[in-house]
């Protein structure tokens, strides 16, 4: 009888494939999920104390703040949904804008899996197609039940994020790290767009696979 040859082993793929891989797969999850769940439409339409007053000339003053804020949206299950806190929330309604320092986005997927966003600043356009992360950008996706002290799935940290949700791009000019698992990724500028699951990358990029995940 002839010996069955061994089957070929598979070359390993590059850290690239992986990299575009990962972002395709975890990143819509982390920005787009509380994009899509109202986050600026639920602030814009919070209520506010006090009764409108007479117009006045549009200029860049905010008209209305919320200091040390916590703000929540329930589902028709009732189940929370998004919730949005930070130190102060200021709207211009010049630009119509919102800005919130010390900013913290919490937002639940249906399947449970948890997504935290958590930026210096953040700043968005009115109708929220346009989002805005900077200073010291944490994102962070978790997995179901594993609460917030629990191991991420996915963490992006940077100085700058935006997300364009009506064309569902998510990019940044500044230098970022992806961790998943036991990839982590150092980028100077990169932008995924997620109608095509394209991901392009500009400037000095380094990559590192480990076969064994980081704890």
């Amino acid at each position: 009888m002839l010996p069955v040859p061994a089957p070929r082993r598979r070359p390993p793929q590059p850290w690239t494939w992986r990299v575009q891989s990962l972002l395709s797969n975890y990143l819509p999850l982390l920005l787009m999920a509380f994009l899509a769940s109202g986050t600026w439409w639920l602030v814009k339409n919070t209520p506010l104390l006090g009764e409108p007053g007479a117009p006045a000339p549009l200029r860049h003053v905010p008209d209305y703040r919320m200091a040390n804020f916590e703000i929540q949206r329930i589902g028709a299950d009732g189940r929370l949904n998004v919730q949005i806190a930070g130190a102060e929330l200021r709207h211009y309604p010049d630009t119509d804008t919102v800005e919130i320092d010390q900013a913290r986005i919490r937002a639940i997927a249906p399947d449970g899996t948890l997504a935290i966003a958590e930026a210096k600043r953040a700043i968005s356009n009115g109708d929220g197609s346009d989002l805005q992360l900077l200073g010291d950008v944490r994102l962070r996706r978790l997995a179901a039940g594993a609460g917030e002290s629990g191991p991420a799935l996915m963490e992006v940290r940077g100085e700058f994020l935006q997300a364009l949700a009506n064309s569902e791009v998510l990019r940044s000019h500044l230098p970022v790290t992806i961790r998943q698992g036991g990839a982590t990724m150092n980028t100077q500028n990169f932008e995924y767009r997620h109608l095509t699951g394209q991901v392009s990358f500009s400037g000095k990029t380094q990559g590192q696979i480990s076969s064994r995940p980081a704890r």
